[in-house]
């Protein structure tokens, strides 16, 4: 397996057809395959990680926290530890019982009761996002469709301020940018510091709405973390800081990519796409099960192993690093049959592009598929003829399955 690296830059420039044939050789192979990694500029200096690529091992990983922690961070490769210093620990990085506490105050904001009150705001979004395209024309689906929804409803969610909205896109813009790979010491360093910047604004934004929602709630998603909960728990200023930048870019990232994707996919399958629109309701849950599996909007996270630990054979010390690979165990074909097609009618539920079971699967899972088939919906609707246009320009990153660009037509 010497042709492939999973730490190396040129890896991710490849395209998805050579990354995903890449992946399923990996699977093939009795142990999981350890990748040395190089001195990246800015970040810490691993000695490289072992790649879980098959579903069983991703899943098992997933369940067992207590031996593959999330501490000290789950990007690859991870960030220099004076970033937790300045902006605070997101709950991403942390264990139990502090994840516990933090998971414990957040799960309020994404009960079945929260989105069901904001389906009304949903409808209202999409419908306006339609409304602009219409008018408009059609030109970038990012950023006229994709991009729009999930930001305009954690705004909601917060009830920020219309005044802010275009910053805070701009922000969470400039911040996936610097999720995952970067490709020189110049860059990293300008980009480093856009990201320090952008992160900063965000978090001073959130905590002066949260000292003014301490003096005067709204009933708002704010309000609702620094205010004390029954058991008399709240954010700190840090915390909110911290998972208002989570909620932005995570909570967001998901929703965004798997839409630009899933409208590629819809074209580039008219079988499917007939499928769906013939019943939509029959068929949405499915459809968008199976674009999460196929697009896998996150790719991958590391865990750090806690103690001595056999895992299929493989004998790991403590202090080793894993790298989950969510978007090779999606398409495991001990799971998955002929992973590569896109069939809305499969059953993809057993798909890790959630994150695996256990303490860490997203909080805002049922968020994202709630806007998923509201916008789907309205476009399949009111634009029948709506169709992607030429291949997307996907952001370099081995960690955001991001596409920065999709032309389309009406």
């Amino acid at each position: 397996m010497d042709d492939i690296d999973l730490a190396d830059l040129d890896f991710w420039r490849k395209p998805l057809k050579e990354r995903n044939e890449a992946f399923a050789r990996l699977r093939q192979l009795e142990l999981p395959v350890f990748f040395p990694e190089k001195k990246v500029p800015l970040l810490r200096s691993g000695k490289g990680f072992y790649a879980l690529v098959r579903h069983a091992d991703v899943v098992e990983a997933s369940r067992n926290a207590k031996v593959f922690s999330s501490e000290p961070a789950v990007t690859n490769p991870e960030p220099p530890g004076w970033v937790k210093q300045v902006f605070g620990e997101s709950m991403v990085n942390m264990d139990d019982p502090r994840h516990a506490r933090l998971r414990r105050i957040v799960t309020r904001s994404f009960s079945p009761k929260m989105l069901a009150g904001l389906q009304s705001d949903i409808d209202a979004a999409c419908a306006r996002i339609v409304d602009d395209v219409i008018k408009d024309g059609p030109r970038d689906f990012v950023s006229q469709v994709a991009a729009r929804l999930p930001i305009h409803v954690i705004c909601d969610m917060l009830d920020i301020p219309q005044e802010l909205r275009a910053k805070v896109h701009q922000h969470v813009d400039i911040s996936t940018a610097y999720t995952g790979v970067r490709p020189s010491l110049a860059r990293s360093v300008q980009m480093a510091g856009q990201n320090m910047l952008a992160l900063l604004a965000l978090q001073r934004m959130v905590i002066k709405l949260g000292h003014e929602r301490v003096a005067d709630p709204k009933g708002d998603l704010v309000s609702l973390l620094v205010n004390a909960n029954p058991d008399g728990e709240k954010l700190t200023d840090k915390e909110l800081g911290s998972f208002f930048a989570l909620l932005l870019v995570a909570g967001n990232e998901t929703a965004r990519n798997t839409m630009a994707h899933g409208i590629k996919l819809l074209t580039d399958n008219p079988a499917q796409r007939e499928l769906l629109v013939s019943d939509f309701d029959a068929h949405i849950n499915g459809a968008i099960e199976e674009m999460v599996r196929y697009v896998s909007p996150i790719m991958q996270f590391r865990r750090t192993v806690t103690e001595d630990y056999t895992l299929r054979g493989l004998e790991l010390k403590k202090g080793d690093k894993v790298v989950l690979f969510y978007g090779s165990a999606n398409r495991d074909e001990s799971v998955f049959s002929d992973p590569d097609t896109f069939d809305i009618t499969r059953d993809a539920k057993p798909h890790v592009g959630f994150g695996g079971p256990g303490p860490h699967f997203c909080l805002g899972a049922n968020l994202a598929r709630q806007e998923l088939r509201t916008m789907f919906r309205e476009l399949l609707t009111r634009l029948p003829g709506i169709r992607s246009v030429g291949e997307p320009e996907l952001l370099l990153s081995n960690f955001d399955n991001s596409v920065r660009s999709q032309a389309f037509t009406l």
